[in-house]
């Protein structure tokens, strides 16, 4: 392809293409006793959550987006010349080592692999028992610790299906997010090798103006603390999994590579599970519209950084979330939806159930899970259109339709 297919100057744009990841395998390694390492709360159910998946991707197919899987370019990417090798290599570079030996033995075991099982290794995991017919000389650890043949060597993925996280497309580039937990490194990993070489994306490595940030820098920012409100404005939460560094850093970034955005607002929310990213307590749904979990509004605070002097950030700090937003997107007037219709025990259960993270399909119209009944009422009774989907299983790892998505390019507006 010639032409960049990122291009994303709004939230709320109509959607034209983005990419996904169908739940697989992976999602069926969690064990209760690994439940809080993979930042689940429950043992999820993969059939029916597969069914909601897929239900949620034909709601946006139907209504004309492109739908890319990202296991698909993944192992379509594994295909391109020494990305194979390449990658094997970071991968087995980051992993918990056991001794150079079990480190050769995996690599040969995914040298092994055609591209679609290497795909299947690098998102679900290795077992030992996976690798029972690759022969290697035996070391200490094998008889030191249980030799449970369903043990990892490669931890699996079940946090993929949140696609929003690893990375974000900002006008025609993309942030490759720097994951705040170790286990998540591995999915800007991917992202950013993707993005480096498959033909899809036109400017990948030898264009760097189109990328920002990186998977393994050391201050962690991630992708759904990132909202682009308009071509010149957009906000970063300081939350439990971003930084305020790498959001200045970000900043700092798109001020010298992207000459269309004037400003960058920081928004600090409490860091704490339940508000793990900015889009979980708040998200835009129209021009002027906004859907907010109302126990965050005297608890946050804002900061609009511009371009200063000598290449400088310069830092002015805001009376409020609504006054920046007034600020930001140059309106005289904004509307703050409250999810739960103002009822605050209604409010805490379905921000509970990702009530917030709505994704704006076009201006006025959202994705948003059936089960949040009151919030989707209340933004009916303000005008926005809501598309409901079913989430008894997508639900389980804390996310909605936003954090399920990574928007490649929107319609201008």
């Amino acid at each position: 392809m010639n032409e960049n297919i990122l291009n994303i100057r709004s939230e709320i744009g109509p959607l034209e293409a983005v990419a996904l990841h169908r739940p697989g395998l992976e999602l069926e390694r969690i064990t209760p006793d690994t439940l809080k390492e993979v930042l689940f709360e429950d043992i999820p159910w993969l059939r029916r959550m597969q069914e909601e998946h897929d239900a949620f991707a034909d709601e946006l197919t139907k209504r004309g987006t492109k739908v890319y899987y990202i296991e698909e370019l993944l192992q379509e990417t594994l295909a391109q010349p020494g990305v194979r090798e390449r990658l094997i290599d970071q991968v087995l570079s980051i992993n918990p080592k056991a001794g150079e030996t079990i480190i050769e033995h995996l690599r040969r075991y995914l040298n092994s692999l055609d591209n679609v099982a290497l795909t299947q290794a690098m998102i679900a995991g290795v077992v030992k028992k996976d690798m029972a017919h690759i022969r290697r000389e035996p070391v200490l650890a094998d008889f030191l610790h249980s030799n449970d043949p369903y043990s990892f060597c490669i931890a699996p993925l079940p946090n993929l299906y949140f696609m929003r996280d690893p990375g974000v497309t900002v006008g025609n580039g993309l942030l490759i997010s720097s994951m705040a937990t170790p286990i998540r490194k591995r999915e800007s990993l991917y992202l950013q090798t993707i993005y480096d070489h498959h033909p899809v994306f036109a400017h990948g490595i030898e264009n760097s103006d189109n990328r920002y940030y990186g998977w393994n820098e050391f201050r962690s920012i991630e992708g759904g603390d990132v909202l682009v409100l308009s071509p010149e404005t957009v906000a970063v939460g300081i939350s439990e999994r971003t930084k305020a560094q790498a959001a200045e850093k970000f900043a700092q970034e798109l001020f010298e590579k992207d000459p269309v955005v004037q400003r960058v607002i920081a928004v600090k929310i409490p860091r704490v599970r339940a508000f793990m990213h900015l889009d979980t307590v708040f998200t835009m749904v129209d021009r002027n519209k906004f859907t907010v979990y109302p126990g965050i509004l005297n608890q946050v605070e804002a900061v609009t950084m511009t371009r200063g002097s000598e290449g400088r950030l310069a830092y002015t700090p805001e009376d409020s979330l609504e006054e920046a937003l007034k600020k930001g997107l140059g309106l005289d007037e904004i509307v703050l939806i409250e999810s739960g219709g103002g009822d605050p025990v209604a409010a805490a259960r379905e921000q509970w159930n990702d009530s917030t993270n709505t994704l704006a399909i076009a201006p006025g119209k959202v994705v948003a899970y059936t089960r949040n009944e009151r919030s989707n009422e209340v933004l009916d009774k303000n005008g926005i259109e809501v598309i409901g989907i079913e989430a008894s299983e997508l639900v389980r790892g804390r996310g909605g339709p936003r954090c399920m998505s990574m928007p490649l390019r929107r319609t201008d507006i």
